[in-house]
């Protein structure tokens, strides 16, 4: 889904296996700045077919800012393990409670909660079980109920894709049908390069035939969130095809949140525009009253 400049952490962040109550999670980790009032810490969580790596642009400017930045791969995504062919650990609320036992283990607060795409419905479940968990939530290029029917078209031929083929030779054919047009959707940032089919190899085809299912049946959980005082934000770029922007634009105002467009950014502006869009999230949290 999201294409990151590079695998590398930036200086000062630290790869690691994050311990917590329910097993370890692969993150990346990245203190705030040396001589920086520390401001708080957020957890993000990437989307469908993503991983930690996807947030790499928003580290040091959030660090910057004041802000600890931990970014997660969930269960079965890349570094962090899960089953190949059971889909029950990947059932949304197991997934909600991996995050809950993620953020009691990164420990500092206040604590900021980012999802992005398949990640903001997880986040969403997250806060939803366990509201006082977290001081606010971002919803990321992430909408209301399921995707648009073109997408549920991609995703569905995904998974019945992966019924008959193993990972590998997926691959090879989405490398083969890809075109420069697709670049936004939810397959993009499967190109050649060796990291992103490494990390491709890596993921649970159980974790994304899972995800895809939860992509295409979401019902929508706006007025049950719309409900909770915890302060919201929605962001996204200013193009998406998963969640058109107009939908995005109507769950903010059903839940009364902060809005932020990142120009020149479509379905993943923490790696299109990562300046921007740090400097969005870090304006939103400044906004919080803690």
């Amino acid at each position: 889904m999201s294409r990151p400049p590079t695998f590398v952490p930036p200086a000062g962040a630290r790869a690691y296996r994050l311990a917590t109550a329910r097993g370890g999670f692969a993150v990346v980790d990245a203190p705030a700045a040396p001589g920086v009032a520390v401001k708080g810490t957020a957890l993000l969580l990437p989307g469908f077919t993503g991983s930690k790596e996807d947030f790499i642009g928003l580290h040091e400017p959030l660090a910057a800012a004041g802000y600890r930045t931990v970014a997660v791969d969930g269960r079965g995504q890349y570094e962090t393990p899960g089953p190949a062919d059971d889909e029950a650990p990947y059932a949304q609320e197991e997934l909600a409670r991996d995050v809950l036992a993620q953020a009691a283990a990164v420990g500092d607060g206040p604590l900021h909660l980012v999802g992005h795409s398949f990640g903001g419905l997880v986040a969403r479940a997250a806060v939803l079980l366990e509201p006082d968990a977290f001081v606010s939530l971002t919803l990321m290029s992430s909408g209301p109920a399921e995707i648009s029917p073109p997408q549920q078209q991609r995703v569905k031929l995904l998974r019945d894709v992966l019924a008959v083929m193993d990972m590998a030779r997926v691959w090879e054919a989405i490398q083969a049908l890809d075109t420069p047009e697709d670049a936004d959707d939810l397959d993009a940032g499967l190109d050649d390069r060796a990291d992103l089919r490494r990390r491709w190899l890596a993921t649970s085809p159980a974790q994304l035939v899972a995800a895809g299912r939860q992509l295409c049946a979401e019902p929508d959980r706006v007025p049950a969130l719309a409900a909770l005082p915890l302060p919201k934000h929605v962001l996204s770029g200013e193009r998406d095809d998963t969640w058109p922007v107009p939908l995005l634009d109507d769950m903010a105002v059903r839940l009364r949140a902060r809005r932020t467009v990142v120009r020149g950014a479509e379905h993943s502006p923490n790696t299109d525009r990562p300046l921007e869009t740090a400097e969005a999230l870090a304006a939103f949290w400044d906004s919080v009253a803690v």
